[in-house]
């Protein structure tokens, strides 16, 4: 079959229907998640993942001189630890799903080997009228991270994916049409030159203690950068996050039998995962997007990467919220703006939002982020 002109299933009353009988149930049984403890390896290959080296997650000779004592998981971490956050959504079977944001609320530090456990269930689901694919509907699911052990709540967030069909989004999308006739972006040395310049001023503040007391409203945090954009990267972030069907030999032939969806035939007529839009041009073209593509939950990383290399060693990281705009396909380059929106106390704490928008860099916008930081007083 020639793939291009292959029709994939849709979104149908019935299918929505089965979905709306699944709202506010808990969710007892799903894929395991792939970690289920923040041990030194999996937090040190998540941070690694998404370009992150700070010592805080990464080097326990250097945490061992903080007040933790030991390395501590990087909040964005607990995207390893459940497969439902991360957009292993249900219902809608063949459906395309494209991870689109989350709200995070974190209420405590993740101590190096904590052991998780989570609770999940489907919140809610919402129509919508796209670009990207005409109709469009949101998947909310809620999620509450346990200590395994303690039984103490260690944060709770909402994360979205909007199922698409993949022909309406190929055929009749209108999101992209502008950037399939410009072609993708060619670099020169001298313009890689130039955003590599922010790879070498990466701050990382460490150990000199950021406190409330400096901060003002308009502060602008130090622009961060991303990319550009590779399947090599995209293919980084999955080693460290765990991807959502990414299986070998026996494991991907068992996924198959159990979803069939899950195997969608490949150029060779093998059945493949739906991911490999992140990885294989072809079949990323199929679905409408603009190519290979990175994930959702890498670029909601991004967002609190900025956020901890700000606040230092001694903030914590209270809330984070991201929408992701559109796709980010191989070459583009991201550039990731923060400042200052308000600075308040409530509850005894000391905090700052932070307001967050990420653009490639043809201005065009990416994704759009906030965030809640809690700092030292003096």
């Amino acid at each position: 079959m020639n793939q291009m002109t292959r029709k994939f299933p849709k979104i149908t009353e019935e299918g929505l229907d089965d979905l709306r009988k699944r709202v506010g149930v808990k969710i007892e049984k799903t894929v395991e998640p792939w970690c289920y403890e923040a041990t030194r390896d999996n937090i040190r290959h998540y941070a690694h993942g998404i370009g992150d080296d700070n010592p805080l997650w990464c080097d326990p000779d250097y945490a061992k001189g903080t007040k933790y004592g030991d390395v501590i998981a990087l909040p964005s971490f607990l995207f390893a630890t459940s497969r439902i956050i991360s957009g292993y959504v249900g219902g809608l079977p063949g459906v395309h799903a494209m991870w689109s944001g989350a709200n995070w609320n974190w209420h405590k530090v993740i101590p190096r080997n904590t052991e998780f456990r989570t609770e999940a269930y489907l919140k809610d689901l919402v129509e919508h009228d796209t670009r990207f694919a005409g109709k469009a509907i949101q998947q909310i699911y809620h999620v509450d991270f346990y200590d395994a052990k303690s039984g103490d709540l260690l944060a709770d967030a909402d994360s979205w994916c909007f199922r698409t069909d993949r022909d309406q989004a190929r055929e009749n999308g209108t999101k992209y049409t502008e950037a399939k006739e410009k072609g993708r972006r060619v670099y020169t040395q001298d313009e890689l030159d130039e955003y590599n310049k922010y790879y070498e001023n990466e701050e990382i503040r460490g150990a000199e203690t950021r406190y409330w007391d400096d901060v003002s409203v308009g502060d602008e945090l130090p622009t961060m950068v991303k990319g550009p954009m590779t399947a090599t990267g995209f293919i980084a972030y999955a080693q460290g996050w765990g991807g959502l069907y990414i299986r070998a030999n026996k494991l991907a032939w068992q996924l198959q039998q159990k979803h069939p969806s899950a195997g969608i035939k490949n150029r060779f007529g093998i059945p493949d995962c739906p991911e490999r839009v992140h990885w294989e041009e072809e079949f990323a073209l199929e679905v409408g997007a603009p190519g290979a593509y990175d994930y959702g939950p890498e670029r909601t990383s991004w967002l609190t990467h900025q956020m901890t290399n700000w606040m230092g060693d001694d903030g914590f990281l209270r809330q984070a919220k991201c929408q992701v705009r559109r796709h980010n396909p191989e070459g583009d380059i991201i550039l990731i703006h923060g400042s200052v929106s308000r600075k308040f106390e409530e509850d005894g704490r000391a905090l700052l939002e932070i307001e967050q928008r990420a653009e490639q860099q043809d201005g065009e916008l990416s994704a759009l982020g906030s965030a809640i930081v809690e700092l030292p007083k003096r």
